[in-house]
């Protein structure tokens, strides 16, 4: 297997001032306010508000807000979330509060009128601290990951907004996350970017950074200009493999690595280097701040303010097989949890083991499905195995074959794969049917969803349908001197386009208006380039996927390195909008 060359921490320079440590970033707030009214941090859930307002503390003031002592009850809360929230362990409905739906009218009232009558400075810290700030004001807008997020709700050191929920599990934090809270920090964070005069990067607790907002927004918009990658993270599964320890450069002391999120915006984070310093922020707010120039018009008009392209690994390599499962279909997923697209993917292999990986991918021929529902219920009532391979196709799955699945289908990666998933963003509807009757991560019995699952099962797509339509439906497209591309996919109930191009030359592209998003699934490196200069070479290495915004119209890929005379190849997936 090749040496690593993958880069885990991927970064847009920018020139620009950087505060490091709590002294020198209260130093300059110290300054940046004194003429001024009031210190404001607007805080993302996930943020540790009390470091913030320990640090902070050492700014002379006269009076100190905690917006958490703001909100409604607690009771009042989970009366008004738990609807949405629902009684699935995984599942909710999504939401559309405000942060003002969460913070008490009267307390808020008074809170303003001790600000207003405060002759010296307030420091305003937390969740809608914005909503309390005097028009003379430092904004500072505490950002936080959602992969970090993630993290402190499994270490149990976080709560959700307004709620005392930090001994909650962590599916349980994410599925608030998911469906109220990130909705409602986001919809504030949208009207606060151009308002906001610092940054604050708390991801690191102990390494707390700030730079001023110009800086970000520059970043924002050169990265929106070029090639870019956001920063992956990587995560054990009970099935997962070894690959990726490998090729990814990873510690090899956890047993297993299962998952990368290598490009889901939603999810990941950006990094901008200052100052020679890396500078966190969620990816999203590329997203939120140059929607048009990163995703183009069409893509924009459909989706809005949405990345509608997702690129994760599956590692089963010395691993074990995915659940069985299946995605819901638009509407279900619409009328059940208020998302209005699904998760249509496909499984592209970027290897595999010389023998035995395989593909679970539709029913086979002329099953019954009351028969297969029964069977499914009864290995999960009793615990006595569910004989998959009676009711699934098993296909044989060697590196570069393409699996297309549209929602509805019933599928999985079979142990020794690799897979490199391309699909729609929608990232958590997946319903279990079947999990090998093995336990999670955590000793517990993985969430079945067999009654969702049962309700989008698409029947007829069977083994005869399954072989002509889904499995490397593979077509010529076009060719040049050292390139030739093909069309690998996807099925024509699927938005997402992929082209797959090898070259020992340079091969011409263009984003054709919408967002491409690429992975290097053959060859050690290549560098993409602008034909007119537009932006400076950018060079990737094997297995990293990377975005080429809307706004660069042609670029090209060539062989770079170790690779030059060797033949390289790329997956490119796109929104289809043009016949």
């Amino acid at each position: 297997m090749r040496k690593s060359n993958y880069d885990k921490y991927p970064a847009t320079e920018v020139e620009g001032p950087l505060w490091a440590g709590w002294e020198a970033i209260c130093e300059e707030l110290g300054h940046a306010s004194e003429s001024r009214k009031a210190i404001v941090v607007e805080c993302y859930q996930g943020v540790y508000p009390d470091d913030v307002k320990e640090a902070l503390g050492q700014i002379p003031h006269t009076l100190l807000t905690d917006t958490r002592d703001l909100m409604r009850d607690e009771a009042e809360i989970e009366a008004m979330t738990r609807p949405w929230l629902t009684d699935d362990r995984l599942f909710g409905h999504r939401a559309n509060f405000s942060i003002d739906d969460f913070l008490d009218p009267e307390k808020m009232a008074s809170a303003k009128k001790k600000i207003a009558e405060n002759r010296g400075l307030s420091i305003i810290i937390g969740p809608g601290a914005s909503r309390l700030a005097p028009e003379d004001s430092v904004l500072v807008y505490a950002d936080m990951a959602r992969w970090e997020i993630q993290q402190r709700s499994r270490r149990k050191e976080i709560c959700g907004l307004g709620v005392s929920n930090s001994s909650e599990a962590a599916s349980l934090h994410y599925k608030r996350g998911y469906f109220i809270d990130w909705i409602v920090c986001d919809n504030l964070k949208k009207t606060l970017m151009e308002r906001v005069d610092y940054w604050l990067d708390t991801n690191n607790a102990s390494e707390p950074k700030m730079t001023d907002s110009a800086t970000v927004l520059a970043g924002l918009d050169k990265t929106a200009s070029k090639p870019f990658r956001v920063v992956p993270f990587f995560d054990p599964a009970p099935w997962g493999g070894q690959w990726m320890k490998k090729v990814c450069g990873l510690d090899p002391e956890p047993d297993n690595y299962g998952w990368c999120f290598d490009c889901v915006p939603e999810e990941n984070s950006l990094l901008l280097r200052i100052q020679g310093q890396l500078f966190e922020l969620p990816a999203n707010d590329l997203v939120f701040y140059r929607t048009r120039q990163l995703l183009g018009a069409p893509v924009e008009a459909r989706f809005g303010q949405d990345f509608p392209i997702r690129f994760d690994f599956l590692d089963t390599m010395e691993g074990g097989n995915l659940s069985l499962q299946v995605h819901p279909t638009t509407q279900y997923i619409r009328d059940t949890f208020g998302i209005y697209y699904t998760q249509d993917e496909s499984y592209y292999l970027l290897d595999a083991e010389p023998e035995g990986a395989t593909v679970f991918l539709g029913l086979r021929e002329n099953i019954n499905p009351a028969e297969m529902i029964d069977a499914l219920e009864h290995s999960q009532e009793t615990g006595e195995p569910f004989d998959a391979t009676r009711y699934v196709n098993q296909w044989p799955a060697k590196k570069h074959d393409h699996f297309l699945i549209p929602a509805g289908t019933v599928h999985c990666s079979g142990a020794g794969a690799m897979v490199l998933e391309i699909s729609a963003t929608p990232s958590i509807f997946t319903f279990k049917l079947w999990d090998w009757g093995r336990l999670g991560l955590d000793g517990l019995p993985r969430p079945i969803n067999i009654g969702h699952g049962k309700n989008v099962i698409q029947w007829e797509r069977t083994t005869g349908w399954v072989k002509e339509n889904l499995v490397n439906r593979v077509e010529p497209v076009d060719a040049g001197d050292g390139w030739r591309e093909e069309r690998t996919g996807l099925h024509e109930t699927e938005f997402i386009e992929t082209r797959r191009h090898w070259f020992t030359k340079p091969v011409t592209l263009n984003t054709g208006g919408g967002v491409n998003v690429l992975n290097l699934v053959e060859g050690d490196e290549a560098v993409v380039e602008s034909p007119s200069g537009a932006f400076e070479p950018f060079v990737v290495h094997y297995a990293e996927t990377f975005i080429i915004p809307a706004s660069v119209g042609e670029y090209t890929i060539r062989p770079y390195g170790a690779a030059e005379g060797k033949e390289c190849g790329t997956i490119k997936a796109s929104v289809r909008f043009r016949n």
